[in-house]
């Protein structure tokens, strides 16, 4: 299994935020390109970066910092989400050597919009499914939806999407461990990888997510218990080896 350390950029900055509300954010650094190195150097092997004020405003806010982080480190793998509501949008991440583009409110919004991109970028296009009580919600999660995450995620996995991030907002940024039912059982219900996100707070949370490796959970994302030190990254990689499930994440 992957494990993904998150970087989510605010007016410049490397914060978290606490269930996705915008006015509950902790300031991690001012360097994100350094804080990206910090990760890297750890030794994973991908990143996932949200432009938290882009999937707010509905376009990149924060793309020249994104731009920096993959020229300074152009042998891992990124995946970027937040306010890709364009093809334009993904071809400019991709011509900057981003790996994967997520798409999340847009692909709710218009689900032929990932169909489409599919066809153009095949294997570049991850959706951002971010659930509240299985509901779907977008615009940086401020509006719920009446679908629901599987409905979606088997809608998107048809379309023939590369993979799934999949976001309890309940349970993001609060310390309160991650849903592990509601992560296998969306994973069961498709033939793509799944990528757990939103509070993985311990050793105890991976373990359980690699369990459900056979269900399709392919990856978890690292946040708020990795810059508070609940989370090593090198302890967390060292388990994930020894129960088998070390990923190049390439």
């Amino acid at each position: 299994m992957l494990l993904i350390p998150a970087i989510d950029l605010k007016d410049g900055k490397c914060v978290r935020l606490r269930q996705g509300r915008m006015d509950e954010e902790t300031v991690f650094s001012d360097d994100p390109v350094a804080m990206a190195g910090e990760w890297i150097e750890a030794g994973c092997q991908r990143l996932h970066i949200v432009d938290l004020d882009g999937a707010v405003a509905g376009y990149p806010v924060n793309a020249d910092i994104i731009g920096r982080i993959v020229e300074t480190y152009p042998d891992v793998a990124i995946q970027v989400g937040g306010g890709v509501r364009s093809f334009d949008i993904i071809q400019t991440y991709l011509d900057v050597g981003v790996s994967y583009v997520i798409i999340g409110t847009q692909a709710v919004r218009a689900p032929h919009f990932v169909d489409d991109a599919c066809l153009e970028f095949p294997g570049r296009i991850i959706v951002g499914l971010d659930a509240q009580n299985g509901q779907v919600a977008t615009e940086g999660w401020s509006q719920v939806s009446t679908r629901t995450a599987q409905e979606m995620a088997q809608r998107f996995a048809e379309a023939g999407v590369e993979a799934l991030v999949f976001t309890d907002i309940g349970r993001d940024g609060m310390m309160d461990g991650v849903n592990i039912e509601a992560t296998r059982e969306l994973a069961r219900a498709v033939d793509i990888p799944v990528i757990a996100s939103g509070g993985v707070t311990s050793l105890d949370d991976i373990k359980s997510l690699a369990g459900g490796a056979g269900d399709g959970v392919a990856g978890a994302i690292l946040g708020r218990a990795l810059y508070e030190g609940e989370i090593d990254f090198g302890e967390a990689q060292a388990l994930v080896a020894n129960l088998g499930g070390a990923d190049t994440g390439s």
